[in-house]
């Protein structure tokens, strides 16, 4: 695992090495640059990696790495689990290597198979080759995108790196702010790719390639997400062949030369996979969040760490909880630091602090993320059966009635005294955003329900400069466009393939890489291993959510394994109680960074319109939470990337309402 930085058409390498050293924490151990300066008019190209060492410590797996001839060279950051098996092809070929890396593999493989070798990878990867015979630059990003890649074109010139703020150090970009950007960001709380704030720098999306030639650059799909045809066999035999799956891409994951733990939520997914590996007889070192039982009054949920020590000592694990407070907020600037591409999820806290404690014991940390977007297990994939249901009751019960009557007994508890007051509000937020698109489409309802924000609601916050930058540009126009994509297949595919082309990679996968890093760890996704996700495209959607049961594959096939609470317990969004720090010890920091003068300065948002929203919040008579952690989000991710200097290289504030170069994007 690594970090990756280069550039084709242009060669500094006084540059490169500012990149890579902006990003160095992503690989500690080692640090390599190639520079091709060539006399003769071919194209100048500059490779640079950060190495984090997993696979074969020994120097001899520094990067770059080459074929036998130098004239294929690669820079890489991520893993190939299949590549004992490919290795062993190449040498029965005849190819020659000098490491025990799984890199080393690339640049042979890309001899015998060309482009298209990218397709034999079981892995998570971003890589750049350089094909010198045909003076060529190639990236990949893996299918359904665990490892990052920014990139930027300035004319005739590529730059690419693994963060985006390494891109910043880069001359000639358009760094001016994306109005849809922020728009979008506002509305869901990350940016769907392939767009960034950055006008000039883009996110390459999961399963594409992207080819430099001549000066000439061009972004195209390698995988595409195709749904069936659907197995005809008993789900009895599927839930076991899920296991199956899962187990042998655990047992592959597992693979390293440096100590390995595991994330352990709570949840069936972390705790699937903590199983997975005690049946490999892997040594189990296992790490929760937790915060106090006052904090968690307001989720839905704090029982994440008693669940977790449950599934621990199920399987004799070692168990380190991980306590979080309030005063965890002061790590939020850091993490935005390092996510770059903000994403206003409080879970990116919680990784890095579990990843700060791992990382004395483990380099590699096994996470259950994806088990989500690849099964059905959001509220957002029931929730067109539960409309249907809902349309039958009266339009005043469900709108109005049935909801109020459910704020009420939250707020008077002591009525309910073993229903937790968050549970109830949680259900009651649900309920009224069911009740308010019951008679929308199913597209609608999925945009609807993952929208923080709706294009109303955003037409109050924002300023009226920015509306009139973003006149009739929806904020979820790339939901549109991947519906459209898809229109043909099963309403809960259709789901299941927009969350992976945008909130899997640009949201979850996203802050898990960005944090994981930060402390120089590697975190891998069994759920997201190939042999994985290409079962479950060929599980029928009524397997994948049964009547009301999400997750329903994999819940037979873990009965009996994992303990019942585990396997049938309401799903837990993982994270931190910032409902509850919000109204009570962050509530100064955040009248301070959202105050009105600092909102007009920055002219993007209504200032009366955040007030109104952060004193309804610490009321609760309407709940902000992620719209105020969207706000905070921002302001300080403004402050740090457009108020930033380093090594002399000074970005300045490039306002999107007053910049006569912001480009509208139609």
């Amino acid at each position: 695992m690594c970090g990756i930085a280069g550039m084709a058409g242009v060669a500094d390498e006084l540059l490169l090495q500012r990149m890579l050293h902006l990003i160095r924490y992503r690989g500690p151990d080692d640090s390599g640059i190639w520079l091709n300066i060539p006399s003769n008019g071919a194209a100048p190209v500059a490779l640079g990696n950060n190495r984090l060492s997993i696979q074969d410590l020994s120097p001899a797996g520094h990067q770059p790495i080459f074929n036998e001839d130098g004239s294929i060279g690669v820079v890489y950051n991520g893993e190939i689990y299949n590549f004992q098996e490919l290795r062993r092809e190449l040498v029965a070929d005849g190819h020659v290597f000098r490491s025990h890396t799984d890199t080393e593999i690339l640049p042979h493989l890309y001899e015998k198979y060309g482009a298209a070798m990218v397709e034999r990878l079981n892995g998570i990867f971003a890589f750049a080759m350089w094909d010198d015979h045909r003076q060529k630059l190639l990236i990949f990003r893996d299918r359904m995108g665990v490892k990052p890649l920014y990139y930027a074109v300035a004319g005739r010139r590529l730059y690419f790196a693994s963060e985006l703020k390494a891109l910043l150090l880069c001359p000639n970009l358009d760094l001016t702010l994306d109005p849809q950007a922020i728009q979008e960001f506002l509305a869901l709380l990350y940016v769907p790719n392939p767009r960034t704030f950055f006008a000039g720098i883009h996110k390459l999306p999961p399963g594409a390639m992207l080819e430099w030639q001549d000066g000439r650059s061009s972004v195209a799909p390698w995988w595409e997400m195709k749904f069936g045809p659907y197995f005809e066999r008993p789900e009895r035999e599927l839930s076991a062949e899920l296991r199956d799956h899962l187990e042998s891409a655990t047992r592959r994951q597992l693979i390293s030369d440096v100590p390995v733990g595991f994330f352990l939520s709570g949840g069936i997914d972390s705790s699937a996979i903590v199983a997975c590996a005690a049946k490999a007889h892997a040594r189990l070192r296992c790490y929760s969040i937790s915060f106090r039982e006052e904090h968690g009054r307001l989720e839905q949920s704090s029982d994440d760490a008693r669940f977790a020590r449950e599934v621990a000592t199920q399987f004799g694990a070692e168990f380190t909880e991980v306590e979080a407070d309030p005063a965890a907020a002061q790590w939020l600037p850091k993490a935005i630091w390092h996510l770059d591409d903000p994403v206003a999820d409080p879970a990116a806290i919680a990784t890095y602090l579990i990843c700060r404690t791992a990382k004395p014991d483990v380099t590699v940390l096994l996470s259950g993320q994806g088990g989500d977007e690849v099964l059905g297990g959001y509220r957002v994939h029931l929730a067109l059966k539960l409309t249907r249901l809902l349309r039958r009751l009266p339009a005043s019960m469900r709108q109005r009635a049935l909801p109020a009557f459910l704020r009420f007994l939250a707020r008077h508890n002591e009525m309910a005294p073993r229903i937790a007051p968050g549970l109830v509000l949680a259900f009651s937020r649900y309920l009224s955003k069911l009740a308010s698109i019951a008679g929308c489409s199913d597209q609608e309802q999925y945009i609807a329900l993952r929208s923080y924000l709706s294009e109303d609601d955003l037409g109050n916050l924002l300023s009226p400069a920015m509306k009139g930058w973003l006149a009739g540009i929806s904020p979820t126009a790339r939901f549109q466009q991947l519906f459209s994509e898809r229109s043909h297949d099963d309403v809960l595919n259709q789901l299941l393939y927009v969350d992976g082309k945008t909130f899997l990679p640009d949201l979850n996968l996203a802050y898990s890489d960005k944090l994981s890093m930060a402390c120089s760890i590697e975190v891998r996704v069994p759920f997201l291993d190939n042999e994985v996700v290409d079962f479950l495209l060929q599980v029928p959607p009524s397997l994948k959510i049964h009547h009301f049961t999400q997750k329903y594959l994999l819940k037979r096939g873990m009965d009996g394994i994992l303990p019942p609470g585990v396997i049938h317990r309401r799903k837990a969004g993982f994270g931190l109680p910032v409902r509850a720090w919000l109204q009570g010890e962050l509530r100064t920091m955040t009248r301070d960074l959202l105050s009105p003068e600092r909102l007009r300065q920055r002219g993007q948002v209504n200032g009366a319109a955040v007030a109104r929203m952060l004193e309804e919040n610490e009321t609760g008579r309407v709940d902000h939470t992620y719209r105020i952690w969207a706000l905070l989000t921002m302001e300080i991710w403004q402050q740090t990337f457009l108020e930033f200097s380093y090594e002399g290289n000074r970005l300045s504030s490039l306002d999107p309402v007053r910049s006569a170069a912001v480009t509208r994007t139609q």
